[in-house]
């Protein structure tokens, strides 16, 4: 295999050589510290339509080896204008999944280890570093020392993994017999109108269907209504139905609400029903001890789902299932056939055996590095500071005229409308999809939007390592100029 000087003595063992990896990875290097540092230069948003990027790459791959070099600068130049710049301070749509410095290198490091951590012994530093790393963030989120955490790549998969472990809990054998048993009841899961999407997922992929899953209504404050859930379950177990798992939110997807917890912890130990918590995204927020009383509850919980790539400064991926029946867990997954069996088995802790995948990452690494480098003072305060930077934004938006909040502001994500005097909302909702886009198009700013009971409202999450109170600023600065501008539109006031 040829490389970039053409000369054998650049081969190694068909890679390329050590010397030129040392030159381009030092160049990359260089590349990622400015770019995170002059983030401001890129548009949050990317500008490219679609087949841009696709147009300029050749459709065959190379049969001869390119200069790796040149490889580089094509992703500077063909890659870069279509990305999304998701570590950017002013990015606030979706949930943000900032990485950090700390995390950067554990994932270079990872990538040279390339260890399966699916065995102790594949890579015993692998699985022992996950068992102390997702220990230190129980104890940083406040949760009691039977909670094991094992990390997933998203809180998709960790919340499919409880919901297995929920349909184990049950005794009725689905593991061996599967669901086709002509004396299975119908099985149940509940859970909020304002829950994520992958509790539906979950339960096409495990069996339940989408018509098993109940989703309860909610509250003037987008919580799980209490009473409702009570009688749907009664209900249920009246007719024959199986409930099997009840999924409250700490942190919902479109509002971040905070669902009854400790109500609905204990209506579940009443039924004996698995009790799941998703806080993929709120969960980060236990480690300010002033935010605890949110978390009331959840220490009942069998199963909690806590992404650090969410708002823990991780690069994605690591999501963290914790699981107070780790018994149970296992029990639903283990599966050893004999080219897989070690002797120390009985002694030690084999990841692959507490969830669907066999090859497993070295995630821990990153967020083992990351809690080292920030301490979980500094993990706090800048938590505390991007909450206190949402309440702020809050009470600026409620103190605006023709703006309002449509939905509490627990952490730091709000949903807000710009709603000057309309006869209907379906008008006052293109008007707000239109300003979004008005922001998203000048580049500095990325908005997202939810829709609740038919009100279409615009998300701001803040939860970028580097975001600041002057990007918040500018972004509301941003949000009401392009209203103004629209305001003169719709009056017939051109711009």
């Amino acid at each position: 295999m040829r490389h970039e000087t053409g000369s054998n003595k650049e081969q190694c063992h068909g890679d390329i050589s050590p010397r030129v990896f040392k030159d381009q990875a030092h160049r990359a290097v260089d590349w990622i510290a400015e770019y995170l540092e002059d983030m401001d230069q890129y548009p949050v948003l990317a500008r490219t339509r679609p087949g841009d990027i696709k147009a300029k790459i050749p459709k065959s791959p190379p049969a001869i080896s390119e200069p790796l070099e040149r490889i580089i600068d094509d992703f500077q130049e063909i890659i870069l204008p279509g990305i999304t710049h998701w570590n950017h301070p002013r990015f606030f749509a979706y949930f943000s999944i900032t990485s950090s410095y700390p995390g950067i290198i554990g994932e270079m490091l990872c990538s040279a280890l390339n260890v399966n951590a699916m065995l102790w012994r594949t890579s015993p530093s692998a699985t022992e570093l996950e068992e102390v790393a997702t220990d230190w963030l129980r104890q940083m989120l406040g949760l009691p020392e039977q909670f094991r955490g094992v990390i997933n790549d998203s809180a998709s998969v960790s919340s499919l993994c409880a919901l297995v472990a929920a349909r184990e809990y049950t005794g009725l054998n689905i593991r061996e017999d599967g669901l086709a048993g002509g004396s299975m009841p119908q099985l149940r899961i509940y859970t909020s109108e304002e829950a994520h999407s992958s509790i539906e997922k979950a339960a096409i992929v495990i069996g339940i269907g989408q018509r098993g899953v109940k989703k309860i209504p909610t509250d003037e404050s987008f919580r799980m209504d209490l009473q409702v859930l009570t009688r749907t379950i009664q209900e249920d177990i009246d007719n024959g139905v199986k409930p099997i798992c009840a999924i409250p939110t700490i942190g919902t997807t479109s509002t971040t609400s905070v669902d009854p917890v400790k109500e609905i912890s204990e209506l579940c130990k009443r039924h004996g029903i698995w009790l799941h918590i998703d806080a993929a995204y709120g969960g980060s927020a236990a480690t300010l001890q002033e935010m605890r009383p949110l978390f009331a509850g959840w220490e009942m919980a069998d199963s909690i789902v806590v992404n650090p790539h969410k708002w823990l400064f991780t690069p994605i991926d690591c999501s963290i299932l914790y699981c107070r029946r780790s018994d149970v867990l296992k029990q639903a997954f283990s599966l050893t056939p004999e080219y897989l069996r070690t002797a120390e088995a009985d002694k030690v802790t084999n990841l692959m055996d507490y969830g669907v995948s066999l090859g497993r990452r070295f995630r821990a690494l990153k967020l083992w590095m990351i809690i080292r480098a920030f301490g979980t003072e500094g993990i706090a305060n800048t938590i505390r500071e991007h909450i206190s930077y949402a309440k702020r934004l809050a009470s600026m938006i409620q103190a605006t005229p023709n703006f309002e909040l449509l939905a509490p502001v627990p952490f730091s994500t709000l949903v807000f409308r710009f709603s000057p005097k309309s006869p209907d909302n379906s008008d006052l909702n293109a008007l707000n999809e239109q300003l979004m886009e008005r922001v998203n198009q000048t580049g500095q700013v990325f908005l997202s939007h939810t829709k609740l009971r038919g009100k279409f409202g615009i998300r701001l999450t803040i939860g970028n390592v580097k975001t600041t109170w002057e990007d918040v600023a500018l972004a509301w600065h941003i949000i009401q100029e392009k209203a103004s501008e629209l305001s003169d539109l719709n009056r017939g006031i051109p711009k």
